[in-house]
């Protein structure tokens, strides 16, 4: 069962809902590779969803963190709890509590395999318009 994030009077705002909105910050600043990790099934995993994508320069990586706090804030009135990495702009890291985000250098991405390392997660691979 899916956990509630917030409950407001007409609105329920869930972790899949939350994830969505990640993504579609992330497709706003044509981040490529995008894909959304459901993790709810794995006994160890530490959230529902990572959502993951990658950028060409450290530039366009900042401005898809930007985005996605962005669209977030927008989409259910959420920010980030910790965040990590915004100085280095390499990987920055965004934890929305049962939604984790990770913006990758494609460098960096390639190094650190995070779609390897949880493989059992279903994936759903978000296409960049």
């Amino acid at each position: 069962m899916e956990e509630v994030l917030i409950n407001l009077t007409k609105t329920t705002i869930t972790s899949t809902m939350l994830a969505e909105a990640v993504a579609q910050g992330m497709k706003d600043k044509k981040a490529s590779n995008i894909v959304i990790m459901d993790l709810r099934k794995i006994s160890q995993a530490i959230a529902d969803y990572f959502v993951i994508s990658s950028a060409n320069s450290t530039t366009q990586v900042d401005a898809i963190r930007d985005s996605v706090e962005d669209a977030v804030y927008k989409a259910t009135g959420e920010v980030a709890q910790y965040e990590e990495g915004k100085q280095v702009k390499e990987w920055i890291l965004m934890d929305f509590g049962n939604v984790v985000v990770h913006i990758f250098k494609n460098d960096r991405r390639d190094f650190y395999a995070l779609e390897e390392l949880w493989g059992d997660a279903k994936m759903k691979y978000v296409e960049s318009e």
